[in-house]
């Protein structure tokens, strides 16, 4: 599969020497950062296609979306067991 790359090959040639600097934990908070971006943008995508989706509904959906709909059905459930067990 061809390798797709959009940046300038000079750019990109500084991003790697920038990457290559870095320390272990500048490189562990870039993808900490970069991963929540990615959720916080995928979650804004859903809310605008679904926009009558409470919160809740909004992270089961991406659940759903990423991780199965096995799994966002098992946080479905639990969620509402402990919903129920909460109002006893």
């Amino acid at each position: 599969m061809p390798e797709i790359n959009d940046t300038n090959p000079e750019a990109n040639e500084v991003q790697i020497q920038m990457l290559r600097r870095a320390s272990t934990t500048e490189r562990i908070a870039r993808t900490c950062s970069l991963s929540s971006t990615v959720i916080k943008l995928s979650r804004r995508a859903i809310r605008r296609n679904r926009p009558a989706f409470s919160d809740c509904e909004v992270k089961l959906e991406f659940i759903s979306l990423h991780y199965g709909k096995t799994l966002a059905e098992q946080v479905r459930r639990y969620i509402s067991e402990k919903t129920a067990n909460e109002r006893l």
